[in-house]
């Protein structure tokens, strides 16, 4: 399965040792993920222009859940919306949910060594079975995020092909 990062992204805690063109990146990206309207039809954009290459029409895009429902909304309706529009995709925000509240998974790294941060995301068997996927996180850190959603879906019967990201967390060489 293919992993696909679209640009670096710098940590708040490193930024000062980021270009101009690489703050503003990671600034985007950020926004993206406080649901800020530019940032999320930039993000379209680039995800759609990063698959243009592909036939989307029988594929499925799912976003990573967030740690609540709220969050899931406000960060993916309108991407998830937007890059299915212009790619021609089909849908599947509507299919994923995630009911209560958990910690964030780049906090608790227990809970997401156990997996546990899956317990309370619910995916659509129904739409997903035997279906082609493509599963998008807006920023990739260690992979496990994407890893544990990956069997989500797989176990709901669907096909994951390909997992997209916006950013790749940059790694530092302490000398």
């Amino acid at each position: 399965m293919l992993r696909y990062a679209l640009h670096d992204y710098w940590p708040k805690r490193r930024l000062r040792r980021a270009s101009f063109e690489q703050k503003e990146t990671s600034r985007r990206i950020l926004d993206f993920k406080d649901g800020r309207r530019y940032a999320t039809a930039w993000a379209a954009r680039e995800v759609a222009k990063a698959l243009a290459a592909i036939n989307l029409r029988d594929v499925v895009i799912a976003c990573c859940p967030a740690s609540c429902q709220r969050t899931y909304v406000r960060r993916y309706r309108r991407f998830s919306a937007e890059l299915c529009q212009i790619s021609g995709a089909a849908d599947g925000f509507s299919h994923i949910s995630v009911t209560g509240r958990r910690s964030k998974v780049h906090i608790d790294r227990q809970a997401m060594a156990g997996g546990q941060w899956l317990a309370n995301v619910a995916v659509d068997a129904g739409f997903f079975q035997g279906r082609k996927v493509i599963i998008f996180d807006d920023i990739c850190t260690t992979g496990k995020t994407a890893d544990g959603f990956i069997r989500l879906l797989s176990d709901a019967g669907a096909e994951v092909k390909m997992a997209i990201f916006l950013g790749k967390t940059k790694r530092f060489i302490h000398h």
